[in-house]
């Protein structure tokens, strides 16, 4: 009932940037947090970034300083900056959102399909 689309990944050398986007469609009362995961060949997912509706972040350790998460609450989509990238930073990247449902007011807990990015050395 909800669906999250991102795009933005793709082939980077050290030290550059992308931005990655995530909008959310579907029957959406209303969206609480939303974030930003990725994982690693042979490694757990891990939460990179997230961001509340009312714009409390929080960011991984490894990700300080170079990442950055923003949300549009009326376009349902959240964003990632990512500057300064480093080639341990090569990982498929996955959209997050928690929230409510219209007319039941379930809650419900989306994720995208997954985007690529890869930094070179």
């Amino acid at each position: 009932q909800v669906q999250l689309v991102e795009s933005g990944g793709g082939l980077v050398q050290a030290g550059g940037s992308l931005r990655l986007s995530c909008a959310a469609s579907g029957s959406i009362f209303s969206i609480n947090a939303m974030g930003w995961y990725r994982q690693a060949p042979g490694k757990q997912r891990e939460l990179v970034a997230a961001i509340t509706s009312g714009g409390s972040t929080k960011y991984a350790d490894s990700v300080k300083g170079r990442f950055t998460i923003s949300r549009d609450n009326a376009k349902n989509t959240v964003y990632l900056q990512m500057n300064s990238l480093k080639p341990e930073d090569t990982a498929v990247y996955y959209c997050n959102a928690e929230g409510r449902l219209n007319g039941s007011m379930s809650n419900f807990a989306s994720w995208a399909q997954g985007t690529q990015v890869t930094v070179s050395s």
